[in-house]
């Protein structure tokens, strides 16, 4: 009888390890629940507030959101392990800035993104655009490129169609219909252009943070995918079980009917057109 308590006792103890197991990774190292996500302020830490980190928590994770109000400290603050996860950036900024700072980032997914649009307090729509009229641009090559290929896209120009659509500048219009005059100007000062200027081209994030409403715009952007945000991890965590359920977060219907609810004129990915079909 003694051996057969031993013997019970033995296969409890076998089962309570095989149990724990289960809660760890295939490495033996517990498998992470608290994660902390770094997101630039307005829109996308909402946009992490609202409709990612409720789909975590159901999951069992804890989720703790951190706000940037540059585009540096982000993915710093990724590479040096304060972040697990950031939301901020395209996929040309991303390569660009891993490139110089000598770091290893990939790409989770993209996410609807707020698209650049062409504001006028002056004309209600493009045809009633002048002859002549002085459109603010931005004066990064990255946004300068978007701004012109919505003007390209809205038949106000025309550029060299053998320049990479990517890296386009002003050297490369070939036709101006209108006579557009172009004022170069930093992006974040755009949306105050608006007032002084009869056109400007002001990218979406700027245009949020000022307050700007997407749908007052007389032209948005038809935006790439390369120009859309998207969750950002360290390569070396690519493959782990919570980067999935990050994914799998902005796979669910949850975080879609967020988005159509609160993010109204966000341009949305590719892959969640074309599940749609």
């Amino acid at each position: 009888m003694k051996k057969l308590s031993i013997f019970l006792v033995f296969l409890l103890s076998i089962g309570l390890l095989v149990a724990c197991a289960g809660k760890e990774t295939a490495s033996g190292t517990p498998e992470k629940k608290e994660l902390t996500i770094g997101a630039t302020s307005d829109p996308y830490s909402d946009m992490v507030n609202k409709a990612i980190k409720p789909v975590l928590e159901k999951k069992g994770y804890k989720v703790k959101v951190v706000e940037f109000s540059d585009y540096i400290q982000p993915n710093l603050a990724l590479a040096n392990g304060d972040l697990d996860a950031n939301l901020f950036q395209h996929k040309i900024y991303m390569e660009n800035f891993a490139k110089e700072h000598h770091l290893d980032l990939s790409e989770v997914i993209i996410v609807p993104t707020a698209p650049m649009g062409i504001y006028s307090k002056k004309f209600k729509s493009l045809d009633e655009i002048k002859d002549g009229s002085e459109i603010a641009i931005p004066n990064d090559p990255t946004n300068l490129a978007r701004a012109l290929l919505i003007l390209q896209d809205k038949k106000l120009i025309k550029l060299d169609p053998s320049v990479n659509p990517l890296t386009v500048s002003e050297k490369d219009i070939k036709e101006n219909v209108k006579h557009l005059q172009f004022k170069p100007v930093e992006a974040g000062q755009l949306p105050r252009t608006v007032e002084s200027v009869d056109l400007a081209a002001v990218p979406g994030n700027y245009a949020l943070a000022a307050k700007m409403n997407l749908m007052d715009a007389i032209a948005l952007e038809n935006m790439p995918d390369d120009y859309r945000n998207r969750i950002v991890v360290n390569t070396k965590d690519l493959h782990k079980q919570f980067v999935k359920d990050i994914k799998e977060a902005v796979e669910s219907k949850e975080f879609e009917e967020v988005i159509d609810k609160e993010f109204k004129g966000f341009g949305k990915p590719k892959w969640m057109l074309e599940r749609k079909q």
